[in-house]
């Protein structure tokens, strides 16, 4: 049961690596909101009902914040498009933790992922209200090819939105279908709604019952099991 925890753990945060940072460099103020599948999963269905099935994404300006609920707690993120920065919010069975990354660390965290490439196609198809293009995304990994459709919205944002993905961070716009696939489990990606509201500032400050840490020190805590 440990070495499960420790592993939806992990997806949790590639969820929240692949969710945010989905709209920048356009005057978009509102709240996106995705839908989570898992295609192809191997795992039960009690499994997976601890996975998140909901992504919320609210953008104001030059920062975003990602928020997905499950039953083991909460997780947050907030992106400063300009900075290149993030911290993570983390609230797992009533800790909560918060976790800065600079633009230097995110960038040497990206050097060490495959390389891709895009390519774009004429097709299109509407997603949520907004007419979106669809590219073609190829990851090498060592000689080890795989595709990933993507379709995007370049009216609601520019590939500023995705810096901090390594994957998509060439697609000129914003994600609104795409995939993730890990040696583990495949999780797909589309937006169900995207509403423009005013966001308050305060939605991306860090709350003051969060307790600074790194990743080293959490990994610790739990066992060697966040990466």
């Amino acid at each position: 049961m440990k070495k499960f925890i420790l592993f939806f753990a992990a997806v949790v945060c590639t969820v929240i690596l692949t969710a945010n940072n989905t709209f920048a460099g356009k005057p978009f103020e509102g709240v996106i909101t995705y839908k989570i599948s898992y295609p192809d999963s191997k795992f039960t269905e009690s499994q997976l009902a601890m996975f998140p099935k909901i992504v919320t994404v609210m953008i104001k300006g030059n920062k975003a914040k990602t928020e997905y609920q499950t039953n083991m707690g909460s997780q947050v993120e907030i992106s400063d498009y300009t900075e290149k920065s993030k911290v993570a919010l983390i609230n797992m069975m009533g800790q909560k933790y918060a976790i800065k990354q600079s633009a230097e660390e995110i960038e040497k965290e990206n050097s060490k992922e495959p390389k891709s490439t895009v390519e774009l196609t004429s097709e299109s198809r509407m997603i949520a209200g907004y007419t979106c293009k669809k590219a073609i995304v190829t990851s090498d990994d060592d000689g080890k090819k795989i595709t990933f459709e993507v379709y995007y919205c370049s009216e609601l944002g520019s590939k500023l939105a995705n810096f901090d993905n390594p994957l998509y961070k060439d697609i000129d716009g914003a994600l609104l279908e795409f995939s993730m696939v890990t040696p583990q489990i495949s999780m797909k990606f589309t937006a169900s709604t995207v509403e423009k509201k005013n966001i308050p500032a305060k939605e991306f400050e860090i709350p003051a019952d969060y307790t600074l840490t790194t990743k080293e020190e959490l990994r610790s805590k739990f066992g060697g099991g966040m990466e």
